[in-house]
């Protein structure tokens, strides 16, 4: 991309961003506080024998409330997914010298990022719940991004993809090499 075509782009996305974090916001706290729960739950319960009134009384909410916004634990662990993908969004429209996606500095950012959220990422890959992570990601990415402006649809579900997999096996290894030489390798990959 041109320097004038990606000015461009970046300004269009920080714009998109901003609308769909402020529809989200509301009620946001709730939703990550049952989202929590649920993986808090997973360290010493298997998915399938959690329950709802666990979940509601671990969230420090009623199950009136988890109904209200989900219908499964299920919809409940992709939600704080979608929860934690706008977060990342957000600070990516209000971070400019992270350049295009594909750059070292937005994967080293995204690396960086995401890792805070280790504890939910690590605990859905070990109790094998790998179906809600891409799930989760190709929905985000069919709903915000179906029209990309200067990207093909397909390198961004690479992108996507890619960078879930390197990140929870980087996790899983402990984050046994700095995220800097992964960020090199992926920009190496995806140029």
């Amino acid at each position: 991309l041109s320097s004038a075509a990606s000015d461009v782009y970046k300004r269009q996305f920080q714009e998109y961003i901003m609308n769909i974090v402020n529809k989200d916001s509301k009620n946001t706290f709730t939703r990550m506080c049952i989202g929590e729960a649920i993986i808090k739950l997973l360290k010493d319960t298997d998915f399938d024998k959690i329950r709802i009134t666990s979940v509601a009384k671990c969230a420090g909410v009623s199950r009136i409330t988890f109904y209200k916004y989900y219908e499964s634990i299920h919809d409940a662990l992709c939600d704080y997914l979608n929860i934690i993908i706008i977060e990342y969004l957000e600070e990516c429209a209000n971070t400019p010298e992270n350049g295009s996606f594909l750059d070292y500095s937005h994967i080293l950012f995204a690396l960086e990022f995401f890792n805070r959220y280790k504890d939910y990422f690590l605990t859905l890959s070990r109790c094998g719940l790998h179906s809600i992570l891409i799930n989760s990601i190709n929905n985000f990415m069919s709903e915000h991004f179906t029209n990309p402006k200067n990207y093909s649809e397909y390198r961004l579900y690479c992108y996507s993809g890619g960078l879930l997999n390197t990140f929870l096996k980087w996790e899983e290894n402990g984050c046994d090499c700095d995220a800097g030489e992964i960020a090199r390798t992926l920009e190496e990959l995806y140029s």
